[in-house]
C-alpha cells in the first residue's frame, strides 16, 4: 500500500511539475500565438495593385510603419483599414483594389513587427499604431468627419480603441470579439487565462463609450470569433448601430466582395463633409 501511496504521489507531482512548465511557457510565449504577422517587404506593385502609394509612418514611440494609401476622389470617404492578427497588408490587396474601383481613399497600415514595419507588436503598440496611422491622415488635411475606420478581426479592438481617442465618422467592426480573454478561455479551458493574458483587448468594456455610427459584421458560422461574441458588443453599442449577420459565412470566408458592398452601403449612409 506504501508503494502504491509513493506511486501515487509521484505521478502528481509529475503532473504538477509539467502543468506549470506549461503554464510558464504560455505566459511566456502568448504573444508569438497571438500575433502571426507575414514580415516579408511586399510593394503595391507586387501585389497587383496599380495608383497606390507606399508610405512610412513614425509612431510616437518611434516604430517606422509600412502603409499603402490610396487618395479618395472628390467627396469620397477616405477608409483607414485595421488588419487582423495573421499576415500583413500585403494579404489584403484585393480588399484595397476593391476600395480603388468604388471611388474612395483608403489608408492600410501594417503594424509593427508587420510586414516592414519595425519593433513588435502588444496592445499598447497596436493602438499607438492606429493613432499615428489617424494623425498622418490628418497631416494630409482629410477632415475628421471624412474618415471611416474599418477593423478585421483583431483590427476591430484596435479601431474601437482608436474611435475612442480620435474623432471618426464611423466605424465599422468585421468580426469582432469582446476579448482575448473569452477568446482564449474557449481554447484554453484548462488555464487560468485571466491571470495570463497580457493583452486583452476589452473591447467589451469600451464600446459602449464610442459615440459614432456603428456596423458589426459577423459570419453565423465564425468559428474563431463566435457570432455570440458580435452580438454582445452590438447590445452594448449606442446607437445609431447596425448588425449584419452573413448567413454561412466562417471567420476567413467573411472578407468577400459581398461584404465589401454592404460596408460601402454603410458608408455612403453616412453624410461626410
Amino acid at each position: 500500500m506504501k508503494s502504491i501511496m509513493n506511486w501515487l504521489i509521484s505521478v502528481v507531482v509529475v503532473l504538477a511539475v509539467a502543468y506549470l512548465a506549461i503554464v510558464i511557457g504560455m505566459y511566456t510565449y502568448q504573444r508569438k500565438l497571438m500575433y502571426l504577422p507575414d514580415t516579408l517587404h511586399h510593394t503595391p506593385g507586387q501585389a497587383g495593385l496599380v495608383g497606390i502609394s507606399e508610405i512610412t509612418i513614425t509612431t510616437k514611440d518611434g516604430e517606422r510603419l509600412q502603409a499603402w494609401h490610396l487618395p479618395a476622389t472628390n467627396g469620397q470617404p477616405t477608409i483607414l483599414y485595421l488588419h487582423g492578427n495573421g499576415g500583413s497588408i500585403a494579404g489584403r490587396a484585393g480588399r484595397l483594389a476593391y476600395y480603388q474601383r468604388q471611388g474612395v481613399g483608403a489608408l492600410f497600415v501594417s503594424y509593427r513587427g508587420y510586414g516592414s514595419s519595425t519593433g513588435a507588436p502588444d496592445e499598447g503598440g497596436l493602438v499607438n499604431d492606429a493613432l499615428a496611422a489617424h494623425d498622418w491622415l490628418q497631416q494630409q488635411k482629410i477632415p475628421p468627419e471624412n474618415i471611416v475606420l474599418v477593423g478585421e478581426s483583431l483590427g476591430a479592438a484596435v479601431a474601437a480603441r482608436l474611435a475612442l481617442q480620435r474623432h471618426v465618422r464611423g466605424l465599422v467592426m468585421e468580426s469582432p470579439f469582446t476579448s482575448t480573454i473569452d477568446i482564449a478561455k474557449d481554447v484554453y479551458w484548462w488555464l487560468p487565462i485571466d491571470l495570463l493574458m497580457k493583452d486583452r483587448f476589452e473591447t467589451i468594456k469600451i464600446i459602449q463609450k464610442v459615440d459614432v455610427p456603428i456596423l458589426i459584421v459577423h459570419g453565423e458560422k465564425d468559428e474563431i470569433t463566435n457570432v455570440a461574441q458580435g452580438r454582445a458588443l452590438f447590445e452594448k453599442a449606442n446607437q445609431p448601430k447596425k448588425l449584419a449577420i452573413i448567413n454561412g459565412a466562417s471567420h476567413n470566408d467573411l472578407s468577400v466582395q459581398s461584404t465589401w458592398q454592404l460596408e460601402q452601403d454603410f458608408i455612403k449612409s453616412l453624410s461626410l463633409q
